[in-house]
């Protein structure tokens, strides 16, 4: 989890963008590496596998404030896609304070969707994290694309929510990203919360700094 640097007075949190190979989690980070100024990031480190790159960079965000006098510092990495890095994804997950799941809208690629899915609680698990009690966002990426499947089908397959075990818990959220949408709602008489999602296209930046911001704000949260 979140580590305290006193002698410069920074909270490092750490965010793990997930999802299938080739599905925009390497294409998100370099949007935001290029967004931010230079002087309020990290170097950029590659790590090259067959297909595709693990990215890690850090960044200051200016917009978030301080945690009782700390600046907040978030270090951005990507998993490998295929499966058979898993020994890769869980090492990257180890210590990790928020999650962002990259789905590939595309129809064709819902099963990878669904096998990233899984692999992520998975991996969560044996790491003794809940999945459910930790920030975590779901981005629809792709969304440009004739061929991509409607909100509603990837919500109901990626996104079904969870049950609301805890009384104090068992109220109406509203989605502040979705007008109109609930985060947290009662169905067929039980409580179900589901993860916060994003619409975006990746290539061009849409919906990138939403996911971004709306996941750092969680983990921040966390830290009060």
């Amino acid at each position: 989890m979140s580590m305290i640097n006193y002698a410069s007075r920074e909270i490092n949190c750490k965010l793990v963008y997930y999802g299938p190979g080739l599905g925009g989690k390497t294409t998100n980070l370099e949007f935001v590496y290029n967004k931010v100024a230079p002087s309020a990031r990290g170097k950029m480190i590659s790590l090259a596998t067959e297909t595709e790159r693990t990215l890690f960079f850090d960044f200051l965000p200016v917009d978030l404030g301080s945690v009782r006098g700390f600046k907040v510092k978030f270090h951005l990495y990507t998993v490998p896609g295929q499966v058979y890095y898993n020994a890769s994804r869980k090492l990257i997950l180890k210590g990790v304070d928020g999650v962002v799941f990259v789905a590939d809208s595309q129809i064709e690629r819902m099963d990878a969707n669904l096998e990233a899915m899984q692999n992520l609680y998975e991996n969560m698990t044996q790491h003794g994290y809940d999945l459910t009690h930790l920030p975590f966002a779901v981005q629809y990426n792709k969304r440009d694309l004739p061929n991509a499947a409607p909100v509603s089908e990837l919500q109901n397959a990626l996104n079904p929510g969870w049950p609301v075990e805890a009384p104090s818990r068992q109220r109406p959220l509203a989605n502040p990203n979705r007008e109109g949408e609930w985060l947290v709602s009662q169905e067929d008489g039980q409580w179900i919360e589901r993860a916060p999602y994003f619409e975006a296209v990746a290539l061009t930046g849409d919906g990138v700094f939403d996911t971004l911001k709306a996941i750092s704000k969680s983990v921040v949260k966390t830290l009060g």
